[in-house]
């Protein structure tokens, strides 16, 4: 009967110590459903978090700051252990991580960098200078191929949400390899409209990204032929094509303009193919979640994380360490290989 007693209580100490283990739960807050890209985000880092034993608390604020607020602050009360946050507005979350700090909460800045708190452990993104660039180049490289013999390349600029700290490192990458075209006179800019305070799109809205294009044409374009759009998001490039396509480019004749984008969206996939949009720069999700569960799992069990940056990411309060992994441009040459030999889509999720 002792022995019993002692094989019970034995068990019961143990199926406590799973419970405790189980009980380390992680808060993700993403900023919308609108966007594919967070959908995936969101559901890569709870499968990641899952199978590596932890509990998680998926929200969605659909752009709404005070939502996201609302959210982060019943996560913080629920008793969160990390709180892993792409931020809507990266300059919002001062009090409340104040108050994360204060239950001794740890935080991951998701993709988006937090700024203006020195409660933010880590950051978890990709080389969005490097994102920036990448579309650049491929900007050119489209308008070598179908305007070569024409110069100067006529060209609009679009610009990321004004609050979204990467918006400003995308357009800075962009304009490293446009800038001395444009000096040079080789790339024309025919609204004169540059820089992040004019060109920005908050929220990151195809909606208004297609109107700023209606107005662009109307305006600055009754003469003069558009030959390329620096666009950095795929949500905002399809709206530009509308626009675009609106006025008759694609059709009789008129070449599309070349137009960029970000997150390799099927729609954006889609239109790739068809010979719309021109090429998009791929972030791999999963990766990114990987990464972030890493540096998660490192802190809940007192290590580090592993980190490749340490001078980049100044939120005005301190540099925040980061892992900052690598985009890849995807065109009609190389999608199949990219995004379907690599998993991310199946062949029939886009044809």
């Amino acid at each position: 009967m002792f022995k019993k007693i002692v094989t019970a209580v034995l068990a019961a100490g143990a199926a406590c110590a799973v419970s405790v283990a189980a009980a380390e739960t992680v808060g993700i807050a993403m900023p919308t459903k609108s966007s594919p890209r967070w959908i995936a985000d969101g559901n890569a880092m709870v499968k990641l978090f899952q199978e590596a034993g932890y509990d998680t608390q998926l929200q969605f604020a659909e752009d709404d700051i005070p939502n996201q607020l609302a959210q982060i602050e019943n996560m913080i009360t629920r008793g969160v252990d990390v709180l892993v946050i792409a931020a809507i507005d990266g300059s919002t979350l001062t009090n409340t991580l104040e108050n994360a700090a204060a239950a001794d909460i740890k935080v991951v800045a998701y993709d988006r960098l937090i700024r203006g708190t020195e409660h933010v452990d880590y950051y978890a993104t990709f080389d969005n200078f490097k994102v920036g660039v990448e579309q650049a180049q491929s900007l050119i490289s489209g308008l070598k191929q179908r305007f070569g013999g024409v110069k100067p390349w006529n060209v609009e600029l679009f610009g990321g949400s004004p609050d979204d700290n990467n918006a400003y490192f995308f357009y800075d990458g962009a304009m490293s390899v446009l800038k001395p075209l444009i000096d040079a006179g080789d790339i024309k800019i025919v609204s004169g409209q540059t820089g992040m305070d004019r060109v920005g799109t908050l929220r990151w809205d195809g909606a208004a990204a297609q109107a700023r294009m209606d107005n662009l044409l109307s305006s600055s374009y009754t003469k003069e032929r558009l030959h390329g759009v620096l666009s950095p998001y795929d949500g905002m490039s399809i709206g530009i094509l509308s626009s675009l396509k609106g006025v008759g480019y694609g059709s009789g004749g008129q070449s599309m303009p070349v137009v960029t984008g970000q997150d390799a969206e099927l729609p954006s996939i889609k239109s790739i193919l068809a010979n719309e949009q021109y090429s998009t720069i791929f972030k791999d999700t999963r990766e990114l979640a990987r990464v972030t569960v890493g540096m998660v799992d490192a802190m809940l069990k007192e290590g580090k994380p592993q980190v490749n940056d340490t001078k980049t990411y100044n939120n005005g309060v301190k540099v925040v360490p980061a892992f900052l992994l690598q985009p890849t441009v995807v065109n009609a040459d190389n999608w199949e290989a990219v995004l379907v030999q690599s998993g991310y889509y199946q062949k029939s999720d886009i044809r």
